[in-house]
């Protein structure tokens, strides 16, 4: 593409902003921490069970061959008669984290290093529903890559010991996906951006100056600016603060001083600003910021954005989040969803495909609450897929990765890697045209 060199670049402004159309999807109101998990896992199978029995049906009643029928409870399954049988999956096993140790970890206490998988060769794996569970077992089950919580259909029959030997499994599948206003006539790019990773010693590094600079149009040559134009929004996935050593864990008077870590609060917010200066930015927060532990975690305080605040093109949003720009429904999260999906995975999975599997399943976070940490939900489960996005990314990842899942009806979500910023030194641009990704390395010269 040539470029007038000469030319004054005008940056793509959006005719409405739609970002926050979709903010509340997963705020929480008055919180209470006192409600047990049960309902959660209740609302979840009750909500997913008859997308999983309509697929289990369309797959495995309509055989020609041999027809098999659904058997309502689980515990009602009898004799060596093939069946299928629907509930929620719960993985039993010595290498699974326990909450006691996740407690530890998030009161900043050394924790026992977590283990890289959750299977293993002491594994159970039961399907539960609300008469009880029964066990799974089989080759089909053994190299299965699912996760406790998923709700899914297992196809096999009893075995003499009273266990249930699946044959095959079946999922939710894809939810509806809305339709998409695609202007074919201009690119126009959203920037991915993760894990900044700022300390109280490197608050904003010679790299993050170079991405506001990038993303702002002040650097490169005439085709990098042409691009940066382009470039309607960008997102923040996540851990933009790392505010160590932590307040209120020690008893050195020195380290519960909180004059550094006000000083990289303001040194980010003013580097924040800088961006939503120029276009519009949603900022969510990750596991390491000074956010809730807990997903959906909620937007971080807006005492701490003073001069972001001033533009109105700044959002501070939740974690995962919903944001829709220019007609196109982007799903994104910090990365913490998948990164605990990555310890169930017996195939070495990439958390791309990871989370394009979760799409599947109807459902994002399906190990929370058992080796995740949410909320103690009780009227919905929020990490159910309702409506597909266009785009799925997931943050704080090791490497770029794109993987395209597509549904039964088709159904087609992009599926985006987001790597950490502070290790690679990348920003992702998804063309909102085509939905094509790209990356672009931000380095010094040495770099």
């Amino acid at each position: 593409m040539d470029v007038d060199k000469e030319a004054v670049l005008q940056r793509t402004r959006l005719a409405a902003d739609e970002s926050d159309k979709y903010q509340n999807e997963f705020k929480i109101g008055r919180r209470t921490y006192t409600r047990q998990y049960n309902k959660l896992y209740y609302q979840r199978l009750n909500t997913l069970k008859p997308h999983v029995h309509e697929h289990a049906r369309r797959k495995w009643e309509s055989q020609k061959q041999q027809q098999i029928k659904w058997t309502q409870r689980v515990l009602n399954v009898e004799g060596p008669e093939p069946t299928y049988i629907i509930g929620t999956i719960f993985i039993d096993t010595t290498t699974k984290p326990s909450t006691l140790e996740q407690v530890e970890k998030t009161h900043w206490i050394a924790s026992p290093e977590v283990p890289e998988t959750y299977r293993g060769e002491d594994e159970e794996v039961h399907l539960e529903d609300e008469s009880g569970r029964i066990q799974l077992v089989g080759t089909a089950i053994d190299t299965a890559t699912i996760a406790s919580g998923v709700v899914a259909a297992a196809m096999g029959s009893e075995t003499p010991d009273g266990k249930f030997e699946v044959i095959d499994l079946c999922f939710a599948g894809m939810a509806p996906q809305p339709a998409r206003a695609v202007d074919g006539t201009q690119d126009k790019y959203v920037a991915l951006v993760s894990g900044l990773n700022a300390t109280v010693e490197k608050p904003v590094t010679l790299e993050m100056q170079l991405l506001s600079e990038y993303l702002c149009g002040n650097v490169g040559g005439p085709t990098d600016q042409l691009r940066s134009s382009q470039i309607v929004h960008t997102i923040v996935a996540g851990i933009t603060h790392i505010p160590e050593p932590p307040l209120g864990h020690t008893e050195d008077p020195k380290a519960n001083d909180r004059v550094p870590v006000q000083g990289l609060v303001a040194a980010v917010d003013a580097f924040l600003a800088d961006i939503a200066a120029a276009m519009p930015l949603t900022l969510m927060p990750g596991s390491r910021d000074p956010a809730d532990v807990a997903l959906p975690q909620q937007p971080l305080h807006p005492g701490m954005f003073a001069q972001c605040r001033a533009y109105s093109g700044f959002r501070s949003t939740t974690n995962p989040a919903y944001v829709e720009v220019d007609g196109t429904l982007l799903l994104g999260t910090s990365g913490q969803n998948v990164d605990d999906l990555k310890h169930y995975a017996v195939h070495g999975e990439s958390p791309c495909q990871l989370a394009a599997r979760s799409l599947l399943w109807r459902h994002i976070a399906p190990s929370a609450p058992d080796t995740l940490w949410c909320y103690p939900f009780t009227q919905y489960d929020p990490f159910i897929v309702r409506r597909l996005p266009h785009v799925y990314f997931v943050g704080n990842q090791p490497a770029f990765d794109v993987v395209v899942a597509k549904g039964t009806d088709a159904q087609e979500t992009h599926t985006i890697a987001v790597p950490a910023f502070s290790t690679s030194h990348t920003v992702v641009l998804l063309n909102l045209r085509t939905l094509e990704s790209s990356t672009v390395h931000i380095g010094a010269p040495e770099d």
